[in-house]
């Protein structure tokens, strides 16, 4: 299978997620918690950390643990609008990197890039956002070096420093341009843009209101040092609409520059091939 994330399971019927999304505004406050449970909102997207055992008394058995527990949280901040256009933002939130998210109803694609599966899922911080205009934006924010996790390493605290330029010229035009830096997690620069062509083409063409067509296309290289390979990918998926359901028919074709992925007789090999279909419902 691919070595991205969410589409690893080969001949086999398998499960997603469940994800809820709470959001309240009171005033010039708001708040968004979001949990998720299934292995695609679970151990595929956050951490597991190790669980404690307990006796018949409730207290801890030492040196014993479970193989990690999941917290389930995907989002959970607080933004305060000090302005109309200035917003301060704290707590653990999905990154602002890249265009793909960890819900499937939010994405085309069932299964997710290389890109995706490499960067940050989510970003614990604090964030500031201030709209120059309706068309301009930015945002600038301390957070916790390690991509991820809940807390930050208490003898680094919040040492990794991010940005976003939101730039949106013309209707049908969007970019975002991202960077973050940190000590362990390393530098990202990442331009996120969407062009819309016409009213049923936008990076992929919407045949009718209920089936759409879109294809990615992706480069993506280890450098020397976290694998000194590459590997090409192309997705095509289809989405068929009826009502809150989405049918998601997909075939990727994955090719490296070096024996990645393994057969059905589990023999390395360079290239492979999937087809999936899979069903998302949204309310």
């Amino acid at each position: 299978g691919p070595v991205t994330s969410f589409g690893t399971d080969q001949n086999s019927v398998s499960l997603g997620m469940i994800d809820i999304a709470l959001k309240k505004t009171t005033g010039k406050t708001s708040f968004v918690a979001e949990v998720s449970f299934g292995p695609r909102g679970q151990y595929q997207s956050i951490v597991n950390t190790p669980g404690v055992v307990f006796d018949a008394n409730g207290d801890v058995l030492p040196g014993i643990s479970t193989s990690g527990e999941s917290f389930n949280i995907q989002n959970l901040y607080v933004t305060y609008a000090a302005t109309d256009k200035l917003s301060f933002t704290a707590g653990y939130m999905g990154t602002f990197i890249g265009y793909e998210v960890i819900s499937p109803v939010a994405n085309f694609h069932y299964s997710t890039s290389y890109l995706f599966t490499n960067g940050p899922f989510q970003n614990a911080g604090v964030k500031a956002n201030y709209a120059f205009s309706d068309k301009v934006g930015l945002m600038v924010g301390g957070f916790n070096s390690s991509w991820n996790f809940y807390s930050a390493d208490p003898m680094k605290g919040l040492n990794a420093i991010g940005a976003q330029l939101s730039l949106t010229p013309t209707e049908g035009i969007s970019a975002y341009l991202n960077f973050m830096d940190g000590s362990e997690s390393g530098t990202i620069v990442d331009l996120t843009a969407t062009f819309q062509l016409s009213e049923k083409f936008k990076l992929g063409l919407n045949i009718t209101d209920n089936f759409g067509l879109g294809l990615r296309g992706e480069y993506f290289k280890f450098k020397e040092g976290s694998g000194d390979t590459s590997v090409t990918a192309f997705t095509l998926s289809a989405n068929l609409k009826a009502g809150g359901l989405t049918v998601i028919p997909e075939f990727r074709l994955d090719s490296g520059k070096d024996d990645l992925f393994l057969d059905s007789d589990l023999t390395p090999t360079k290239s492979f091939s999937q087809a999936s279909i899979a069903l998302v419902y949204g309310f």
